[in-house]
């Protein structure tokens, strides 16, 4: 038998966006925070990244990587109902002034990021919470089983 651990990984090559919500994930877990990225919360909304806070606490982080990415998202108001908190997160060159005040902000890379602003905590109600805790999970959970079993196809279609 093959000694699969020895073989080179091969990585993926990502997106601006992706690099800055890997640097944002890395970020939060030194938080005790663990993130999925391109979470749906409800039709219609897909977030970068949602993170999950150790008293079940849940920030959804947009990840912009230039100007026309920010101007183009008219979606993000759509997240807050969805989240304690709402951040931003861009890069060093990104010119922050663009966005909105009310917001949390965070400066990442694809190896880091660091909370310049805290969003403003809006406590989600517990049934709210309840729905959005159990859709990360079964999130996280069909990624892991997708990363270990890349080739199988769940029956159902998804």
């Amino acid at each position: 038998m093959p000694d699969d651990m020895n073989l080179p990984v091969s990585m993926p090559t990502l997106m601006p966006g992706q690099l800055l919500a890997r640097g944002v994930s890395r970020h939060l877990r030194g938080h005790d925070f663990v993130c999925v990225e391109e979470l749906v919360p409800t039709s219609g909304l897909r977030v970068d990244v949602m993170a999950l806070g150790p008293k079940g606490e849940i920030w959804i982080i947009e990840c912009k990587s230039s100007r026309a990415d920010f101007q183009s998202d008219s979606k993000w108001q759509g997240y807050l109902p969805w989240c304690d908190r709402f951040f931003w997160a861009v890069g060093p060159e990104f010119p922050t002034e663009l966005l909105p005040e009310d917001t949390g902000l965070m400066i990442a890379d694809g190896y880091d990021a660091e909370i310049l602003t805290m969003g403003p905590q809006t406590k989600l109600a517990p049934a709210r919470r309840k729905v959005m805790i159990q859709k990360f999970a079964r999130h996280a959970a069909v990624r892991a089983q997708t990363a270990r079993d890349p080739g199988f196809v769940l029956p159902f279609g998804g």
